[in-house]
């Protein structure tokens, strides 16, 4: 057979191949086009279940996730990153601010935390969304594996006193881990300079924020 006769026996081949590459390219994009909404509502509710935990006791308006605003680097609070905050309202008025920030100083790396805190600067809960502490210690700061965390409800800076806001052992007012001292150290200090932060940025959390 000659070169030409290969040639052209190779374009029926060709065709139907990238025939074939169109049809699943159209069928990608129609079953994206059609899941795309449901993926992007299970994501929002599974955002809101997440939120909802640090929020026990607080009446709110709407969605937690519909006013949020990210606060950008540099800044004070914990972490090397920017920072996103879920305010949340109820009859108009601000409640509760919701922040997403990183102790960095944990034992075994950083340690995100969702730190709740309502409008007078009190704790409104504390949970913790990622860490790699060493198992049966540094992650009894895990609300599943412990209610160490839930000690943080209802403080403040004032209750108790800024020092105060220590572990035990370092003459503080919380509970800290048998064996393990370094990962409780870094949740306190982080849940802090989040209180702190808030009470000299209060008017700023609470700013409107430009949706364009």
């Amino acid at each position: 057979m000659t070169q030409e006769a290969l040639t052209s026996s190779g374009w029926p081949s060709a065709l139907i191949l990238a025939g074939l590459a169109a049809v699943c390219t159209a069928m990608v994009a129609v079953t994206h086009s059609a899941t795309a909404p449901r993926i992007a509502a299970n994501e929002q509710a599974y955002l809101e279940e997440s939120l909802q935990p640090v929020l026990q006791g607080i009446d709110y308006d709407g969605k937690l996730s519909e006013s949020t605003m990210i606060i950008t680097l540099p800044h004070k609070l914990p972490g090397n990153e920017d920072v996103p905050v879920y305010r949340v309202y109820a009859g108009g008025e601000p409640v509760a601010a919701l922040f997403v920030v990183r102790a960095m100083d944990g034992f075994s790396g950083p340690i995100r935390l969702l730190v709740g805190v309502d409008s007078t600067g009190v704790v409104t809960g504390v949970r913790v969304l990622e860490h790699r502490e060493t198992p049966g210690l540094g992650d009894l700061i895990d609300s599943a594996k412990s209610d160490w965390i839930l000690q943080f409800n209802g403080k403040s800076l004032v209750s108790p006193d800024a020092p105060l806001w220590a572990i035990k052992r370092d003459g503080g007012d919380f509970d800290q881990f048998t064996g393990a001292s370094i990962t409780p150290r870094a949740v306190i200090n982080a849940i802090k300079e989040t209180l702190a932060y808030f009470g000299d940025n209060r008017e700023y959390v609470f700013a409107e924020v430009d949706s364009k």
